[in-house]
């Protein structure tokens, strides 16, 4: 068995329970980036090369709104979100593309990059969705009928930042963890079922940024870990107490990319050249110090993955063209794909979906010594503009969304 499989089946021990869910409901990628919000698919069985006009369309859905959003899936449907005209919605499709339901969710977006930017979370029967404008609402997943809502800008009197809120929400037990950035409330845990909050942070100074959060356990403390404005930094779940930040500044306000925990370490990456660092955590009290920072893998917005103490990401486009292989332990760059370009990503039975600005679909096979194109298609579209939202691969199928267009493929092995 490769070391990428065995490294990944120690992890897949701690989501047992989620896979049995998928087994019985259908296919499980419940919020951004999966279950872990690693980016890390687990299945296998799927084609190793695509045909040369890509893999087979099963189904194309024009009806998603204008935005950004991937989608998540549970029970059976598919989740995403669009703007109508002055409404933002979430919508709800079967594994057909089938529309089942939608629901609006506070106003568009139609500020800097208009259209909806959050992937829908789902959990224990409930889909919560935070929209541009701070509207944060939980819905029924089989229904869409809404539970609870609250706006966590007037809620915590914070400010909207550039680009709006574009944070992914994290549920953890109980608990609905996100950054308002606000007065009365930077880093806030509200009640699953109900809304209502749990914990407030004041404490931290610093603001949002765009960047989506991870829930990591450091010496048996679970932390939210957040990219904020200027610095990253870990807050206790249980408590909201700030336990650590370190400085990592964008020079364009552009803190985008999901932090990365990895054994007491965590990357955070920003493009326009701010550069990706690691910080290590220390114990009780916690503290974090720098291992290293460079420049190259500065990844604006396409995600980066880590495999086998590699980190994969694209820098970006106007310094550091091309797909980086980063050693996580050093920060020293094995290697610069720039045929491969700037692209959004995500990994899955060993190797690279890669989908690039400008529509193409890669199949990217990519180790320590070098990143190789297997395959590639053009993902259809009538326009020029960027495609931006992250792939998806779940149940045997790539999921591709660029603006109100969502396509399914099938790239299971037969």
């Amino acid at each position: 068995m490769p070391k990428s499989f065995r490294s990944l089946a120690r992890v897949a021990g701690l989501c047992l329970s989620s896979l049995a869910v998928a087994a019985a409901d259908g296919p499980w990628w419940p919020a951004f980036h999966g279950p872990q919000r690693d980016n890390l698919v687990r299945e296998t069985g799927l084609l190793k090369q695509w045909p040369r006009q890509g893999p087979r369309l099963i189904w194309k859905f024009p009806g998603c709104g204008r935005g950004y959003a991937a989608v998540s899936a549970a029970g059976g449907l598919l989740y995403t979100s669009g703007d109508f005209g002055d409404e933002e919605r979430v919508l709800a499709l079967d594994v057909d593309g089938r529309l089942r339901w939608q629901a609006p969710n506070g106003k568009a977006w139609r500020g800097a990059q208009p259209g909806s930017r959050t992937t829908p979370t789902y959990d224990d029967g409930l889909v919560y969705h935070l929209g541009p404008h701070g509207d944060l609402a939980a819905f029924e997943a089989a229904t869409g009928r809404r539970v609870w809502a609250v706006n966590i800008r007037e809620t915590f009197s914070a400010r909207l930042g550039l680009w709006g809120y574009t944070e992914n929400l994290m549920v953890d037990g109980d608990r609905v963890l996100c950054m308002p950035g606000g007065a009365e409330g930077r880093v806030v845990a509200l009640d699953k079922k109900s809304g209502r909050t749990l914990w407030a942070n004041t404490e931290i100074t610093d603001l949002n940024a765009y960047s989506s959060p991870i829930v990591a356990e450091h010496n048996g403390v679970r932390q939210y870990i957040a990219l904020a404005r200027t610095t990253v930094l870990g807050v206790e779940v249980q408590t909201g107490k700030l336990l650590w930040s370190h400085p990592h500044e964008s020079f364009c306000d552009q803190n985008v990319t999901s932090p990365i925990y990895r054994a007491g370490q965590v990357f955070v990456s920003s493009g326009h050249r701010a550069g990706a660092r690691v910080v290590r955590l220390s114990a009780d009290p916690v503290r974090a110090q720098q291992v290293w920072h460079g420049v190259q893998l500065d990844n604006c917005h396409g995600g980066v993955v880590l495999l086998d103490g590699y980190l994969y990401g694209s820098g970006c486009r106007l310094y550091n063209k091309g797909l980086l292989c980063v050693e996580f332990a050093t920060g020293k760059v094995q290697y610069r794909a720039e045929a491969i370009g700037k692209v959004s990503l995500t990994w899955a039975d060993g190797l690279l979906y890669c989908l690039d600005n400008d529509g193409e679909m890669l199949l990217v096979k990519a180790t320590p010594q070098a990143a190789t194109v297997i395959s590639r298609f053009k993902f259809p579209r009538n326009d020029s503009e960027h495609t931006l939202t992250h792939p998806v691969v779940c149940g045997g199928r790539l999921y591709l969304r660029h603006l109100s267009d969502l396509c399914a493929y099938d790239i299971q092995a037969r």
